[in-house]
């Protein structure tokens, strides 16, 4: 992923990243470790979603700013209706979050809430049509044809689609993104820099 980021101009010649393999329960980083981080369609898979809170929270500098993402509601529940295996294959998604739900989870944790939006409205559709004809039928023409105009739309970003998905974001939107702020402990101070980047 970051090679491809590269190569799209995306992150500078100096940037570097590093692929680490460990546990959602058991975060293999010390405390207080990162400035930010983006849990993207992770706490949906885990059973035990307020440990990997926990250790969300954990490993997140005071002042830090946390964006987790999980599938909306209303898309999930089609894609369950619709589909037996899309929620019962092992590893698969073990609950349907409401926004409220992720935001109280996050607070009781002791993360502070600081706003939502969702996301991928163009998504939904396809995710419904691959659990009305099988998850694992990659060769379905609707499917593909489908899943070749999100390509299209991935690589290309044409004003109708981008319009499209402005308009069907909050309505159908496969993701909703909650983003959260570590406190920061009393007694310690932020650096100027530290504010500009929460503002922003």
């Amino acid at each position: 992923m970051f090679g491809a980021m590269r190569l799209g101009g995306e992150v500078s010649e100096d940037a570097a990243a590093e692929t680490v393999r460990g546990d959602a329960l058991e975060l293999p980083f010390p405390d207080d470790h990162f400035d930010a981080i983006v849990a993207s369609e992770v706490l949906e898979h885990i059973p035990d979603d307020m440990r990997a809170m926990r250790e969300l929270l954990r490993v997140l500098r005071p002042g830090g700013r946390l964006a987790a993402t999980v599938p909306s509601w209303l898309p999930e529940r089609v894609c369950w209706a619709l589909s037996e295996d899309y929620h019962t294959a092992p590893g698969g998604h073990v609950r349907i979050y409401t926004r409220a739900e992720l935001e109280a989870k996050l607070k009781s944790t002791g993360f502070t809430i600081g706003g939502h939006h969702h996301a991928h409205g163009l998504h939904a559709p396809y995710w419904w049509i691959k659990c009305a004809v099988g998850v694992e039928n990659d060769g379905n023409p609707l499917a593909k044809a489908y899943h070749r105009l999100l390509v299209w739309d991935i690589m290309k970003r044409p004003l109708a689609t981008r319009v499209a998905e402005t308009v069907l974001n909050p309505v159908i939107g496969k993701s909703v993104v909650v983003y959260c702020n570590k406190p920061v402990k009393s007694g310690t101070t932020r650096t100027s820099a530290e504010e500009t980047a929460d503002a922003v």
